[in-house]
């Protein structure tokens, strides 16, 4: 004898058919949380140099913003790094940019022009400081590049800026005492490798590609950067408040490391825009960066690092209107 199933009444097709509608309401809500309709136009994003991180990220979250706000056209403009970043963001040149702690902090001490107008968006990932040199070099620490020819970053870098105070930390003029290069992480393995200059200082996100491929090769060696420098380092004044001892983990450059983590610096980075861009941009932008990190992070490691329980820090700026309506909006 067949079962017979009684027919779903009105009511239960009317709560199935809520549920469904709930359900879509929520899907849509995680995909356009922010209003109807993306927000289109033209922004800058200042980035960094060639074969840098900031470079990297600024061109992959350039192609998740196409597909959150296709509307919007974003322009890549390269940089020095850091210091010239917060200069363009600060005095209208870019609308949004990546730049270390330290280096935003020293803009806002000198009264930079605009400074005032700076706001965070989004804590990303640390920079560790790298000091590399050829592997049968005789310099064995920061003191050792006393006379050196040593490439300390591009003029209004970021590594320019944490160059110098270590240097100092160690005791050396970086005016004086060494023989100083602009070398960026575009030319400076090639200089290396060449022999043309003796060291050089890096700051980035592990790893960098500029260094992959030298250290494929093995064809340097880090110079450590100990623990006793940062002392020394935080007397420099309040911007360097922002460094904290470290190490480079053994997994960034498996070949030159050897399974041994390397003592360093490492300074954060900040996602940054000014007061008068758009709120409603920048409450997109901040759901595409949060949402869009496993993607970029598995071609850019350093931005696995980008948790939403984080980004909120961006000292030392305040939140900008926008990101600080993001947060709330996926506060549990």
């Amino acid at each position: 004898m067949s079962k017979v199933f009684p027919r779903a009444g009105r009511r239960t097709a009317f709560k199935g058919a809520a549920v469904g509608v709930v359900a879509l309401g929520l899907l849509l809500w995680w995909l356009l949380p922010l209003g109807d309709k993306p927000p289109s136009g033209t922004i800058v994003f200042s980035t960094g140099t060639a074969r840098g991180v900031y470079q990297e990220y600024g061109e992959r979250l350039r192609t998740e913003m196409d597909r959150d706000m296709p509307g919007l056209t974003v322009k890549l403009l390269t940089s020095a790094g850091s210091q010239e970043n917060v200069e363009r963001v600060a005095t209208g040149q870019a609308d949004f940019t990546i730049a270390a702690a330290d280096a935003v902090a020293a803009y806002e001490l000198r009264h930079g022009s605009g400074a005032g107008r700076l706001r965070g968006v989004a804590r990303l990932y640390d920079d560790y400081l790298q000091l590399i040199v050829s592997p049968d070099s005789d310099i064995r620490n920061v003191a050792d590049l006393r006379h050196k020819r040593v490439a300390i970053g591009l003029p209004d870098s970021g590594v320019r800026l944490i160059a110098e105070r270590v240097l100092r930390a160690a005791g050396i003029d970086p005016r004086e005492d060494i023989i100083p290069a602009g070398d960026g992480i575009d030319v400076g393995p090639a200089r290396l490798r060449a022999g043309k200059i003796d060291a050089f200082f890096w700051s980035g996100g592990l790893p960098t590609k500029g260094l992959a491929a030298l250290a494929k090769k093995g064809a340097f060696r880090f110079v450590p950067i100990d623990d006793d420098l940062m002392a020394r380092l935080h007397g420099q004044g309040e911007s360097a408040r922002y460094y904290r001892s470290t190490n480079i983990p053994e997994s960034a450059y498996p070949t030159v490391q050897q399974g041994a983590p390397v003592p360093t610096i490492a300074v954060s980075n900040v996602l940054m825009t000014r007061t008068d861009v758009d709120p409603r941009l920048t409450e997109w932008v901040t759901r595409t960066v949060i949402k869009s990190r496993d993607g970029i992070g598995a071609h850019v490691h350093s931005a696995q690092l980008v948790d939403l329980r984080t980004a909120i820090y961006t000292d030392p700026l305040p939140l900008q209107e926008g990101a600080r309506r993001y947060y709330r909006s996926v506060k549990p």
